[in-house]
C-alpha cells in the first residue's frame, strides 16, 4: 500500500480480490464490504474504497485462508 494512496480503484480492488469489477460495485452498493461505500448521484453511482480498510480486509481474508488450509491439511 502506498502511504499517499487516497483511495483504491474498483479495478484494483477487483484484481486483488480475484473478482470482477461488477462484483465489487454491487457489493459496495449493497453494503456487503466493510471497506467502502457507494452513493447514487442522480442516475450515476460513485464509489469510494478506503485503502486502510481495504488492505485490512484483504489481509484478514488471507489469514483466514491460511488458517483453513492448516486445519484441513492442504
Amino acid at each position: 500500500m502506498d502511504a499517499d494512496e487516497k483511495k483504491v480503484t474498483i479495478k484494483k480492488a477487483a484484481n486483488l480480490m480475484g473478482t470482477s469489477e461488477q462484483f465489487v460495485r454491487i457489493g459496495l452498493r449493497n453494503n456487503r464490504f466493510p471497506f467502502g461505500s457507494a452513493v447514487k448521484l442522480s442516475s450515476k453511482w460513485t464509489y469510494y474504497i478506503s485503502p486502510k480498510l481495504f488492505y485490512q480486509y484483504i489481509d484478514n481474508k488471507k489469514e483466514q485462508s491460511r488458517t483453513i488450509n492448516c486445519i484441513s491439511g492442504t
